[in-house]
């Protein structure tokens, strides 16, 4: 039987690799109609030459979602802007329908209060390369079993994006949090912040082909008599490691919400240990 899912955030990047990936996976079902922003009102989106997708504007989300709700079940997995998260979220839960939040920013407190009084599950997830995530949730683990491990190291943290991502990126301030656990000193000073498509060209040597879609980040870690570094790494280039965990993602909420699993808030983690 097929999953339903309702993509959000079309026709940003996100969006648009995941439908079309889920387009291709007999697994899934899409729901011609995706949220989107005032600028796409009235427009459609054009899967494959095969399926268009009705570009949602923010006045008709919360009508067109209940009005779906009411037809059939299905999943959200939302990709819109930062500032739509806690908005989307609340529509979301309102209108009783499970999600899973893949965009970065919001309050994210406010998003999990909102899930917790709903009659929904709903999966949180900024960053659905699983293995990124599996390098964090290892963080994690030692930070929790070795706390001060790195007491007396300085940490510095670089990270290229694309130059359309807006702030920081959630996973280096994610593993910066998990470093200062284990004792590193850590400061805004010690962390940059990629943006300059040239810069990344000339100086990172990113391909040029990634240049609108790329997150590289590298955590490096100095004693303080500066005789001992560690260097983490991960470089990721495209998006497509991310289709992976997105759809594992929306597998495991269809098999929450079908158990009838109410007002749970899950992580990607979660979904990794499923």
């Amino acid at each position: 039987m097929k999953t339903k899912i309702m993509i959000n955030g079309l026709p940003g990047n996100m969006a648009k690799i995941v439908t079309e990936h889920a387009f291709l996976n007999p697994s899934f079902d899409i729901i011609p109609f995706s949220l989107s922003s005032e600028k796409n009102a009235g427009k459609k989106y054009l899967i494959n030459n095969s399926l268009s997708v009705k570009l949602i504007p923010p006045k008709k989300h919360f009508q067109t979602l209940c009005e779906l709700k009411k037809k059939e079940d299905f999943i959200v997995i939302d990709f819109a802007i930062p500032s739509a998260v806690n908005i989307n979220g609340k529509a979301y839960c309102d209108a009783k329908i499970p999600f899973i939040m893949g965009t970065t920013g919001g309050d994210v407190a406010l998003l999990e209060k909102n899930i917790s009084e709903s009659s929904i599950p709903a999966v949180i997830a900024p960053n659905m390369a699983r293995q990124v995530v599996a390098f964090q949730a290892m963080l994690e683990f030692a930070a929790d079993t070795f706390p001060d491990l790195f007491k007396g190291y300085s940490l510095k943290t670089v990270e290229s994006h694309q130059s359309q991502k807006v702030g920081t990126s959630g996973t280096a301030e994610v593993v910066v949090e998990y470093f200062e656990k284990l004792g590193a000193l850590f400061t805004d000073d010690d962390f940059y912040m990629e943006r300059d498509p040239q810069k990344q060209l000339e100086e990172w040597k990113i391909p040029r082909e990634h240049l609108g879609g790329h997150g590289w980040h590298t955590y490096t870690l100095d004693s303080d008599d500066s005789n001992v570094k560690f260097e983490f790494t991960h470089n990721v280039c495209g998006r497509n490691i991310y289709v992976a965990g997105a759809f594992a993602a929306i597998c495991y909420l269809a098999d929450k919400a079908l158990s009838g699993c109410k007002g749970k808030v899950f992580s990607m983690i979660d979904v990794l240990k499923k």
